[in-house]
């Protein structure tokens, strides 16, 4: 199979500002340059739509093309010394999800003190799941261990399409997504924003959470609570109060764990959004618990017929208006939103190359006005790209 089709919530990642998944790890011990060749070009065997470039079969539509030219794998030597405050442009060159680029761009750089893994994948071919499914089953082939196979099927994600004349509203998009639609998306360029790291201790956390169960007798999560703190922090210190606007939180979500009869070994994007909202007067009243349930609320929508209506909503976007369209959608609201990606699971122990698992990682983030929540020893790291001044 040469090209594979998109799936509906694979364009969203495409084009303008389109959002790669990016990581560098650092390991204590060199890496074997052989090795690390021999085993990716295994492990490409079983997931050959990293190969990808981009293909524009007509004026509505993307094919992942198979080629040669679709995976980037450079080898560095360097003296660079592995820093938490350093950019992580220094280890790799994130990938551009546009026409003819490369969709995964690997690169090894050796150092006196051990080897920096960055690699950098269009979110159009991966969600978080499917890139630590990639990395752990490359570690896996390296180390001799049997993968779980990936399922690269993407006509699951299409089968219940249901084509419509009715021309596609914004409302709708927010309704039946949880997206917005609005200008064209911009690429975040050098020094556009800005970064900050923050750390919050699980017995914060567990204090936090606690307060919220017992003011609303509900049982949330951690990642309500933390959501709903940053809900809370930083948008009424990223926007003035004019008008009394809505702000919105938006949540991404992995639904290979609860649509029916669903692979749970896909390999691409799964992902669907939920979105909360509240005016911002009600945001400076609200207790972290009223934000919780609000969170808490959009993320127990989704659901099949959730999933079903954004994945159709999101195709008739498309035909009706070409893949221009999908280049105004909006992960996040643009002016009065925020998003927040929970990594707490990063599966960073299983990236053993049979040389110690990572020692560090740094992640790479191109959405302003979101936040990454990262484990961290004792509690969370909470990675956040700041708006432009």
């Amino acid at each position: 199979m040469n090209s594979i089709p998109l799936s509906p919530v694979n364009y969203i990642f495409t084009g303008t500002g389109s959002q790669p998944i990016t990581f560098a790890f650092s390991y204590q011990n060199k890496l074997n340059l052989d090795l690390m060749r021999n085993s990716l070009n295994e492990t490409l065997n079983h997931f050959t739509i990293l190969q990808s470039q981009l293909n524009k079969s007509s004026k509505t539509d993307y094919k992942f093309q198979i080629n040669e030219d679709g995976l980037n794998f450079d080898v560095i030597e360097s003296n660079l010394v592995f820093e938490e405050s350093s950019k992580i442009e220094q280890y790799i060159t994130p990938v551009n999800s546009v026409e003819s680029e490369p969709l995964t761009k690997i690169t090894l750089t050796q150092t006196p003190k051990g080897s920096i893994l960055a690699v950098s994948i269009s979110h159009a071919l991966i969600d978080g799941f499917s890139y630590f499914h990639f990395l752990s089953s490359w570690a896996r082939i390296c180390r001799g261990d049997r993968i779980l196979p990936p399922f690269l099927e993407r006509n699951i994600l299409s089968s219940s399409f249901n084509p419509s004349s009715k021309k596609v509203t914004s409302e709708e998009i927010y309704t039946n997504c949880g997206l917005f639609l609005g200008n064209k998306r911009s690429n975040l360029q050098t020094g556009q924003s800005n970064h900050e790291v923050i750390f919050i201790s699980g017995e914060t956390i567990r204090s936090y959470l606690e307060e919220a169960n017992h003011e609303h007798n509900v049982s949330f999560t951690e990642n309500d609570v933390i959501t709903a703190l940053l809900w809370k922090k930083y948008i009424p210190m990223w926007h003035e109060e004019h008008d009394n606007p809505m702000t919105f939180m938006t949540c991404p979500f992995d639904f290979r764990r609860i649509m029916t009869d669903f692979p749970k070994n896909y390999f691409g994007c799964a992902l669907c959004f939920a979105t909360a909202a509240i005016d911002f007067n009600g945001l400076l009243k609200a207790s972290l618990g009223d934000l919780a349930i609000l969170i808490r609320s959009a993320v127990n929508k989704i659901k099949d017929d959730f999933i079903l209506k954004s994945l159709n909503t999101l195709e008739n976007l498309r035909l009706q208006n070409g893949l221009a369209a999908i280049e105004k959608v909006h992960l996040r609201h643009p002016h009065h939103g925020m998003i927040v990606t929970n990594l707490t699971r990063l599966p960073i122990r299983d990236l053993d190359f049979g040389f110690g698992a990572p020692i560090n990682f740094k992640a790479y983030a191109e959405v302003t006005s979101s936040a990454a929540i990262l484990p961290a020893e004792n509690g969370v790291e909470i990675f956040i790209v700041h708006p432009p001044k």
